[in-house]
């Protein structure tokens, strides 16, 4: 399933150390400083939220305002 939308790319903390990449296919990828992956998983949006289900069996979830995206107590700005 290929979700066009307009939050698909790369999203990424000031300091460059958290990458969260929205792929077009409903699925996350995001690397955490030198860690290629460190989490992976499929997301749904609806509006400005997101939820995501990791691989791992966790969930989370986040709300994109003024084009920053508000997750799990991270900050996260477009690339």
């Amino acid at each position: 399933m290929t979700q066009q939308h307009k939050y698909a790319g790369m999203w990424v903390t000031k300091d460059g150390y958290i990458r969260h990449e929205l792929l077009p296919n409903g699925r996350y990828d995001e690397a955490r400083g030198k860690k290629k992956s460190a989490y992976q998983g499929r997301y749904e949006i609806s509006g400005d939220h997101i939820d995501y289900w990791d691989d791992t069996g966790f969930t989370a979830d986040g709300d994109f305002k003024d084009g920053i995206l508000y997750h799990a107590g991270m900050i996260l700005y477009r690339e």
